[in-house]
């Protein structure tokens, strides 16, 4: 076997010009002005990284397209093995028959997929806000509604849950399903064993479907991420885990994700919506890409696990040192840091406006992740040192 090349995580790739979302669509997304300049915009926004993806993904792809054939496709026994070998060992979970996995084109699709199978038009879906936006934009596209357990920050700066109001707002709201975002996006926090029993509890108690979204199950610096249908047979039983290798090893555009569904019931549940919308085969790259990811893609993640935790340890040692209005939440997990800046008296107009139009920086405003979050910005540390820098020395400018 060839050795990973891919390892130089300090190389600035140029992707503008690539039909790059995170770099070319600066004005279609509302960052710059029609007729304005995105010269010097940098961003660190959307959840891509700026690395390039493992050279044992890659030498699959381009090996796939030299065949020059792209025909409708699927997988053999190969890939359920480097998927259920992938979760026995990075996450000890045991994916004990390859029915359970359900293939899908990305992780928001079976959240919507779950949502229509398992409500009906006016029903309530339970989130935790502040969480990834589309979760909201789901329940209302599907004309679901939205009722948060809102989570609580602690006195150590991390979040957590009020499990009184979570009980309260499933009984109140006769909710069906919950989403769990497990790590959580955007507040860094990895639910501890305890917390995730509990959460458990109380959706058996009042049969409540958990679909756990466990996408930045891979990035996790303090704890263990701890898969939520491994807890107990009857969880296993109430839930889907969905999972996809597209964060974990930058390969978003290639669009695959698995759901991990044991309970047939629930499981052919799924496949029925999936199948009524029309879907069936999926793109044979992304097929392709994640059996090479979980095959081969080891080295590669140890290594950029190890450069997105220095890039971490940099912003944070960088705020406290240089900008007293800003706090940093505990980065507990993912690449996108949660920033505090509610100390710095700005307004969250003012601090955008600075962020943007004077500082040029390109991150996600804290108030799109539900009203609770206003004053806080979500910040992508998984690009080159070099880069981040620059980003820490234009937040100083204006908010040192």
């Amino acid at each position: 076997m060839t050795k990973e090349r891919n390892l130089n995580f300090d190389e600035v790739v140029e992707r503008r010009g690539t039909y790059c979302l995170k770099y070319d669509f600066a004005v279609e997304r509302g960052a710059v002005k029609p007729g304005e300049s995105q010269e010097g915009l940098l961003p660190l926004w959307v959840a891509d990284m700026d690395f390039k993806t493992s050279s044992f993904i890659q030498d699959a792809l381009i090996k796939q397209a030299e065949h020059g054939i792209f025909g409708y496709s699927e997988v053999k026994d190969e890939y359920f093995r480097a998927v259920q070998s992938f979760y026995r060992r990075h996450h000890n979970f045991e994916i004990e028959d390859a029915s359970w996995i359900v293939k899908t084109p990305g992780v928001v699709f079976v959240l919507a997929m779950a949502i229509k199978a398992f409500t009906r038009k006016g029903d309530a879906v339970l989130i935790q806000k502040p969480v990834y936006m589309h979760f909201a934009g789901l329940i209302k596209d599907t004309e679901r509604r939205v009722v948060s357990n809102d989570l609580i920050q602690g006195e150590d700066g991390r979040y957590y849950i009020d499990f009184e109001d979570f009980e309260k707002k499933i009984v109140e709201n006769d909710i069906k399903v919950f989403l769990l975002c497990s790590p959580h996006n955007p507040v860094c926090r990895v639910w501890t064993r305890e917390e995730l029993l509990r959460i458990g509890e109380i959706c058996m108690k009042h049969h409540v479907l958990v679909v756990s979204d466990e996408i930045h199950s891979d990035f996790v610096y303090q704890g263990k991420h701890i898969v939520f249908a491994s807890l107990s047979e009857e969880f296993a039983q109430n839930s889907i885990t969905v999972t996809s290798p597209t964060k974990t090893f930058n390969i978003a555009g290639l669009q695959l994700s698995n759901a991990f569904i044991k309970n047939p019931e629930i499981r052919q549940a799924i496949i029925h919506e999936i199948d009524a919308v029309g879907y069936s085969q999926l793109n044979v790259m992304g097929l392709v890409a994640t059996q090479a990811a979980y095959e081969h893609g080891e080295e590669w993640l140890d290594a950029v696990n190890k450069y997105i935790k220095g890039n971490i340890d940099y912003v944070e040692n960088f705020v406290k040192e240089n900008l007293p209005g800003i706090k940093v939440v505990p980065t507990d997990c993912t690449y996108l840091m949660w920033l505090d800046f509610r100390g710095t008296g700005k307004t969250v107009a003012e601090q955008d406006e600075l962020i943007l139009r004077k500082a040029k920086l390109w991150i996600n405003s804290g108030y799109k992740f539900g009203r609770i979050a206003a004053g806080f910005q979500r910040f992508n540390v998984a690009c080159p040192r070099s880069i981040l820098v620059e980003a820490m020395a234009r937040l100083k400018k204006y908010f040192g």
